[in-house]
């Protein structure tokens, strides 16, 4: 069976088969409402480790997250080592002069003990002369005033981006240079950004800690999860300028734009195919490696894809989520269940550009195609006789393996070359060999294709005789 997969499906589990590799094209939570990165979080989503909860960097932190040797805990510069962390020759150690009363550190100079106390007050000395807000430090001061007046100072010299903190900068020439200097402990995985690198642990250790208040749905980011929750409320509010399409995350305006503008950005480095979006790109790789990282923990199977290994786990547990409108019949899947309600409806959307007919699913439309004569693409590779079908073909190659029987019955042990012919000669055994009912002479059959055949006849008969 072929499951196409929706644009509004793939919304649902986006992120849980593509890692972002670009600043732009993780979800709303890594951003401010201004649309600007918020300062507390990686592109990700996911908290910046040089950064304090508030979004303001660490000022005891560089910006990968280390501690920066050169300065203390408090981001002022440590008088006993000089800016690349090594001791200072010319300046004395502590000598206990002054003391934090809180803590006991101590400092050479009382105005650093002063400004260091403001980490045990919390008292925000620096205040923005445009909203009021309190700053602990003078430069992140200064750095809050640029979403004021817009400013970028920091500006990419490959691409011109600019940005208005020289972490960001740093972290987008990433793009550039191609370093993902964060791998993943348990299958080698590289990432650009330590965000990106957590939230794809959650794929090994099965987290989902971000929880929907409405159904009780898990998901691996926050992102995901304030976008499933427009799924409840209805709220698609980032529309397409060009065709007025709407999308529930902003990610999927960016991609659903390079429809319009035809751009490709990501090329496979093997055959120089192009793609609009990097998770195609990564998936088609997969082409080229045959690797299958998504196994299902019930039967083994392998998956190229997450969403791919997702769906394929409702075999295992019977869940079939979506149900016919007009007749209340749940299926598994949901390019099923659209199939199924053109029964009711009567349409026919895909119609064969041979002949002229319709069908009601794009996989009934391809399968009649290949009863056209010039397209038989199975061939036997002993007597080349072509077949329109896969399972005509390995039904046919039995002919030359002197009549292999692959179908086995559990009850006699004896072999079919058909699973259709296995199963009505286990009806036998069961005594179920008359299932099918003629609704008008109540006549019973064991296969359906019996009974449609004395239907045939009696309704002949009636035209004749009437």
């Amino acid at each position: 069976m072929t499951v196409t997969l929706k644009e509004d499906d793939e919304e649902e589990t986006e992120d849980l088969i593509k890692t972002r590799e670009r600043p732009d094209s993780h979800s709303d939570s890594g951003k401010s409402p201004s649309g600007e990165p918020d300062p507390g979080k990686s592109p990700s989503g996911e908290p910046d480790p040089g950064k304090s909860p508030s979004g303001e960097p660490d000022p005891g932190k560089s910006p990968s997250g280390e501690p920066d040797p050169g300065k203390s805990p408090s981001g002022e510069p440590d008088p006993g080592k000089s800016p690349s962390g090594e001791p200072d020759p010319e300046t004395p150690k502590a000598t206990g002069g002054h003391h934090c009363s809180r803590c006991g550190k101590s400092f050479t100079k009382l105005g650093s003990m002063k400004k260091h106390e403001r980490t045990h007050t919390g008292k925000k000395t620096f205040q923005c002369s445009q909203c009021g807000k309190g700053f602990l430090w003078l430069y992140h001061l200064n750095r809050h005033e640029r979403t004021h007046t817009g400013e970028k100072p920091f500006q990419c010299s490959q691409c011109g981006k600019s940005f208005n903190e020289l972490g960001y900068l740093l972290i987008h020439k990433r793009i550039h240079s191609g370093e993902k200097p964060y791998h993943c402990s348990k299958c080698g995985m590289t990432f650009t950004w330590l965000g990106s690198l957590k939230t794809h642990e959650r794929i090994h250790t099965g987290e989902n800690p971000f929880q929907c208040s409405h159904c009780g749905k898990n998901f691996t980011q926050l992102g995901n999860l304030n976008r499933h929750k427009r799924t409840h409320t209805g709220e698609k509010p980032y529309q397409c300028s060009q065709c007025g399409k709407s999308f529930r995350g902003l990610v999927s305006l960016k991609q659903h734009k390079r429809i319009h503008t035809g751009e490709k950005p990501y090329h496979c480095s093997q055959c120089g195919k192009s793609f609009r979006w990097l998770g195609t790109l990564k998936m088609h790789e997969r082409t080229h490696t045959g690797e299958k990282p998504y196994q299902c923990t019930v039967c083994g199977k392998r998956f190229t894809q997450l969403k791919s290994m997702k769906l394929h786990g409702r075999i295992h547990t019977g869940e079939k989520p979506y149900h016919c409108s007009h007749c209340g019949m749940a299926f598994t899947w949901l390019v099923n269940m659209k199939t199924h309600e053109r029964i009711h409806t009567g349409e026919k959307p895909y119609q064969c550009s041979q002949c002229g007919k319709n069908f009601r699913g794009l996989v009934n439309l391809k399968q009649h195609e290949r009863t056209h004569p010039q397209e038989k693409p199975y061939q036997c590779s002993l007597c080349g006789k072509s077949f329109t079908k896969l399972g005509g073909l390995t039904r046919h190659e039995r002919t030359h393996t002197g009549g292999d029987k692959t179908y086995h019955c559990s009850l006699c042990g004896k072999t079919f070359n058909r699973l259709r012919h296995l199963n009505k000669h286990e009806r036998i055994h069961t005594q179920e060999e008359k299932t099918y009912h003629c609704s008008q002479c109540e006549k019973t059959f064991s296969q359906s294709e019996d009974l449609k055949s004395h239907e045939r006849i009696e309704k002949l008969c009636s035209d004749l005789c009437f």
